[in-house]
Parts: C-alpha cells; structure tokens; sequence
C-alpha cells in the first residue's frame, strides 16, 4: 500500500525566526493517529532566520538525524561536538541516557533550511554520542546513496541504532530509479525538490511525503528534476 501525505497536509507554525512543518505529532501538535511510522517519530522541515536557533535544550533515549538543505547550522552538545553543518554533510545524534544540544543559524545573512529526523533507538539507556559525515553529491545522482544506516557500514555513512537505511538521491526528469524492499519492512518517501510518479501510477510533489508497507518492488520516476530521501524502516 502506498499512502501519499500531501505537503499541505503537514502541521505549519510561523514564529517569526521560525517557520516548520511536522510531518508527524510534535510540540504544539498531536494528532493521535499520526504519532510515527515504525521507529519515525518526528520529521520537522524547519527554516531558521539568520542569527537565530534553538536554544540549549535536553534530549534522551532518540536518535536525531539532522540534513541542511540550504544554509549552515552550527551544533553544540554536552557530549563536547561542536560542528558547522552545510548541504552535503550528515549528522547524527544518539540522545540515550540524556543529552543537551543546541542548534543555530551563524549567519547573518542567510536563512537555513533543514530536516530535523527522530528515529527511536533500538535499545533505550544508550550512551550519547555525536558524529558528521560528508557525502558525496555528485553519487546521489540518478541513484540511492546510503547516507545514515545500521544496515550498511562504509566510513562515508553515518552509524545509528536503530534497523534502517536513510537514502538520499537526485533523479534527473525522466530518469528511473528502483528500490526492492524486504519483506515486513516499511519505505518511507519525502520529496524535497521536484515531482515524482511512483510505479507508474501514483504522482507526488514537492515536500509530500509517502508510507509505504507491501511493497517489494518500487520504480521512481522523476516527472522533472527531482531531489528526495528514502528510508528503508522496520
């Protein structure tokens, strides 16, 4: 079954210094019948003004995945990591026995755009930890590159405690590209840039997003130049 969720469908705040949408229950937002899919537990598309961020703030027992899509962001975590994270760059933090961080556009010019990901562990109590990874942008290109997994170990991917696979990939319109699925296993879809048409049938736009459960066979169209992220999930 492949369920589409509509951009417009998501939560959206203005707070002036931030605008976001959630993609699932968050903060101000709850809707009991959209808390998570499998161990996704927040998907936040969030742009922050220039010298502005959020604030020291505690965290435990997640795993916090973090991609800049536009713009810097500057992390700060008592585990001592201290990173400016740009487009082509990965972070991930393990929150476990309990972590503060604080995140923060260091420009005065520029806003930031990113994807904030909480993905719950596969074991609670962990100790918290940090890292960042470069990727390669130009791989991504009409193909799925594993940028965060537990599933599939390279120095190029960042490690997470949980059983999934988070793919990004650029597809040139008109280009194809496929994904099979193991059984009992769930695909979650979010389009960031362009339009895609999934197994010939099923249309989806910008910032709408797909969950995706008996499928084992997935053809991705891009109907025009198309950027997106793939997480293969539990």
């Amino acid at each position: 079954m492949i369920q589409i969720y509509p951009a417009e469908s998501r939560f959206t705040a203005n707070h002036g210094w931030l605008q976001t949408s959630h993609s699932f229950s968050f903060a101000d937002y709850y809707d009991p019948n959209n808390l998570q899919f499998g161990p996704l537990r927040v998907l936040n598309d969030d742009f922050v003004a220039p010298d502005n961020g959020f604030g020291a703030h505690p965290h435990r027992d997640m795993e916090i995945v973090s991609i800049v899509l536009k713009g810097q962001l500057k992390h700060q975590d008592s585990t001592g990591g201290s990173e400016v994270l740009r487009p082509g760059e990965i972070q991930r933090m393990t929150a476990g026995t309990g972590v503060v961080h604080s995140e923060f556009n260091p420009s005065d010019t520029e806003e930031v755009n990113f994807l904030q990901l909480w993905f719950m562990p596969e074991a609670r109590g962990l100790t918290p930890s940090y890292e960042q990874k470069a990727y390669d942008q130009a791989a991504m290109k009409n193909k799925l590159l594993p940028v965060v997994s537990n599933r599939i170990k390279s120095d190029n991917i960042a490690f997470i405690h949980q059983d999934l696979t988070l793919y990004l990939s650029e597809v040139e319109a008109n280009q194809t590209v496929s994904f099979q699925q193991e059984a009992n296993r769930r695909i979650f879809l979010f389009v960031i840039e362009g339009a895609l048409t999934l197994n010939g049938q099923t249309r989806m736009n910008k910032r709408d997003s797909a969950r995706i459960t008996e499928v084992s066979d997935l053809k991705i169209e891009a109907n025009a130049d198309a950027h997106f992220m793939l997480i293969d999930l539990p």
